[in-house]
């Protein structure tokens, strides 16, 4: 029932073909980097639906990662520096995952901290959503949270779906 819903959101909302368009620009100019991939998910039979991998020239050091040992990735919990590194990344992706971390403040301390100097981050997440994967929802963001959020980076991008007023999502291409 929750993937329903999920589905039926997304063709609704379009979010995930929003998310997936922008950082499908974006991987067209990486190449030779070091790619966290945070909340890569669950891999079914053998293939994994949620990751951006594919979308990713094969130059590319790409790590999926999660906080659930049974999704088979690395074990990377976002609110704990040590599971992070310092200047580690060329490029960390954190698409669909803030809304799920309570401590969302220092997860995006950490990923900041986790980038090379003049590394990117990519951040997509919900706005006007339904709630899923419940009990573990916890934020809906605005460009003006956003803003103060990320305000440690260089904010290179930061688009909504929708309109501006109503938005269904964010995306955002930062810059350390």
């Amino acid at each position: 029932m929750k993937s329903f819903f999920r589905t039926i959101a997304h063709l609704i909302f379009r979010t995930g073909q929003f998310n997936l368009s922008n950082v499908k620009k974006f991987a067209c100019g990486v190449h030779n980097s070091r790619i966290l991939e945070l909340g890569s998910g669950r891999s079914y039979k053998q293939r994994h639906p949620y990751s951006l991998k594919h979308l990713f020239d094969p130059s590319n050091e790409f790590i999926r990662s999660d906080i659930l040992r049974e999704y088979g990735h690395r074990i990377v919990d976002v609110t704990k520096r040590g599971d992070m590194g310092r200047e580690k990344y060329d490029v960390i992706l954190c698409t669909n995952v803030l809304e799920h971390v309570y401590d969302f403040n220092g997860a995006v301390s950490n990923i900041h901290a986790a980038l090379k100097r003049g590394g990117t981050a990519i951040i997509f997440v919900p706005a006007f959503y339904p709630l899923h994967d419940e009990p573990g929802d916890y934020w809906r963001f605005t460009e003006h949270s956003l803003r103060r959020l990320l305000k440690n980076f260089g904010i290179v991008r930061l688009r909504h779906l929708g309109l501006r007023r109503y938005p269904f999502a964010y995306f955002a291409e930062l810059r350390k």
